[in-house]
């Protein structure tokens, strides 16, 4: 349906109250079924279209219904909350109230439905703080993005339909625990029922998103953001790497995200601390060589041996240019 055209209609019947069903059609080149969808759409959002009765029956706004100032489609409402967080989140805002004054100001003037499911996503929406990629990620649709965000705060079970990496489509349910923002991309966490896992889905491969009227309890303790995280990490790559660090936990979590490995202390035979052994995966061995260099501490390779070797290159590239 074009958001144009309703708007078009809309225009209409407060220009010109009372005109009829083919009057409307004729002026917006459309036929009479479309008008009724055009008035049943602007209903939806929370404006009151009355409809005489009778072929010829006239179209007008409710009798003292005044039209708030701002009028927002769903993708429009959602880009500007979304550029909103996104700002609070990122430092990119002026002010200290201003991001919250103007998500006050937005919401007020918002349909009712529409204000409630924009509302959903700021109550529901974590970020990282990982930079997106320089490739232009696709968008998810608004309305699968609404509709997880609302079922995830209402704690309702969703339908789906999903096209996985490989391009396979597949209906499934599942318990949406909460939507994550990270590296220019929104991911779904939450029980999937098809595999009876905790799963991460891609929301911009979500083409249809239906909540159901059932009910879940999430688990507790529950954080979206580091499942997600650690889902990323295990996405499968050309190496293996294992790595041990000489430093401590604390400063190998502040440097090395969960996307890009996972740690673990390792101890010496006394029990102190002997370093963090670092394991996760890479595309290129010579991109994980200058990772490690860029830390600054002192490791140990234990495999693949083939990262010894760009180690080793990389070393003699810096003393060359050195």
């Amino acid at each position: 349906m074009s958001t144009n055209r309703v708007l078009a209609f809309l225009e209409l019947l407060q220009a010109r109250p009372g005109l009829t069903g083919p009057e409307i059609a004729a002026r917006l080149e459309v036929d009479e079924r479309t008008v009724r969808r055009y008035a049943v759409r602007l209903a939806d959002l929370g404006v009151p279209v009355q409809a005489g009765r009778g072929r010829y029956g006239g179209y007008r706004l409710m009798p003292g219904y005044r039209l708030p100032p701002l009028m927002l489609t769903d993708d429009e409402a959602t880009a500007v909350v979304l550029g909103l967080l996104a700002g609070r989140r990122t430092g990119l805002s002026v002010g200290v109230t201003a991001t919250e004054s103007a998500l006050a100001k937005i919401q007020r003037v918002l349909p009712e439905a529409l204000r409630d499911r924009v509302r959903a996503v700021e109550e529901t929406l974590d970020m990282t703080s990982r930079a997106p990629g320089t490739a232009a990620p696709r968008r998810p649709s608004a309305a699968a993005l609404l509709t997880l965000a609302d079922a995830a705060r209402r704690r309702r079970r969703v339908r789906l339909a999903y096209r996985s990496f490989s391009g396979s489509e597949s209906e499934r349910e599942a318990d949406p625990y909460g939507l994550v923002f990270h590296s220019g991309r929104w991911y779904l966490t939450g029980h999937d029922h098809r595999s009876g896992e905790v799963r991460t889905f891609r929301i911009d491969r979500v083409s249809r998103a239906e909540a159901t009227d059932v009910a879940f309890s999430p688990p507790g303790e529950f954080d979206p953001v580091r499942h997600v995280m650690e889902s990323l990490a295990g996405v499968p790559y050309r190496h293996e790497v294992e790595v041990v660090l000489a430093t401590t936990m604390e400063e190998a979590r502040r440097r090395i995200p969960p996307s890009v490995a996972t740690l673990v202390e390792v101890n010496g035979p006394g029990g102190e601390n002997a370093g963090v052994r670092m394991t996760g995966r890479a595309d290129r061995l010579d991109g994980m060589a200058r990772l490690l260099a860029g830390l600054g501490w002192p490791f140990t390779v234990i495999r693949p041996d083939e990262l010894r070797g760009e180690v080793r290159a990389l070393a003699q590239r810096l003393m060359a240019q050195a």
